[in-house]
């Protein structure tokens, strides 16, 4: 569920993500728009990940839905029948390779 935790989490990645920005520029006076852009992308990639997860990890279909019939899980895509292979943790890649 979504908790002050994750409110707490996004403000401080908010923070330091403006100011690696306002670093990078002061870094930079002379950059042009597009390097400005993708040094922008570059920097709030990992705010957005980050948020990308809570969002999702807040949601409850981060569950899986169980067949009431068949008494399993069921594949989302042609509705088979999922076998049991326990919790495991996956790696998720976004944009900028976050």
């Amino acid at each position: 569920m979504w908790d002050e935790g994750i409110n707490e989490r996004q403000r401080e990645l908010l923070e330091e993500s403006m100011l690696k920005v306002k670093e990078w520029r002061l870094e930079h006076p002379k950059a042009t728009f597009k390097e400005i852009e993708e040094a922008m992308d570059r920097i709030w990639a990992r705010a957005r990940a980050q948020l990308l997860q809570d969002v999702a990890l807040a949601s409850e279909a981060r569950t899986v839905e169980h067949d009431r019939e068949g008494g399993g899980a069921r594949c989302s895509g042609c509705g088979g029948l999922l076998g049991n292979r326990g919790e495991k943790t996956r790696g998720l890649s976004t944009h900028h390779d976050q």
